[in-house]
């Protein structure tokens, strides 16, 4: 069962000390659009039934990924996404959305996703590996 919209961007506001919802919501379509170009397959879809449907789509319509970005690429794919961001403020973005997603998405699912990334993802998603074993 998928979250509603605006419980899902209240936590990624929490997690992220947002000011505003809307920077929340900004946030949450960057890395999720990312997010979506890496992920593939049932596991994508997975995580999409689980997240509100305006980010599901996002999720399941991504950009085309020539090829999988280490986490610090992804990083600083999402700053040149976020206007007036920064390496070091995309790296809070991807982490609210990644680790409220985890949450959201469960363990089993997070481990899933995380065999499709290049390795160092699982601290974005505040899942540290040795956790996860």
């Amino acid at each position: 069962m998928s979250m509603q919209r605006e419980a899902f961007l209240d936590q990624i506001l929490e997690r992220g000390e947002y000011a505003t919802r809307e920077e929340a919501d900004r946030a949450a379509r960057a890395v999720l659009a990312l997010l979506g170009a890496h992920v593939v397959g049932d596991v994508r879809e997975q995580v999409a039934a689980r997240l509100p449907e305006t980010f599901a789509v996002i999720l399941l319509n991504p950009l085309r990924a020539a090829e999988p970005l280490t986490p610090e690429r992804f990083v600083r794919a999402t700053s040149a996404w976020i206007a007036g961001s920064t390496e070091q403020t995309a790296t809070w973005d991807v982490s609210a959305v990644l680790s409220v997603t985890a949450d959201l998405v469960g363990e089993d699912l997070v481990r899933r996703i995380l065999l499709q990334l290049p390795p160092g993802y699982d601290l974005l998603f505040g899942r540290p590996q040795r956790a996860l074993q």
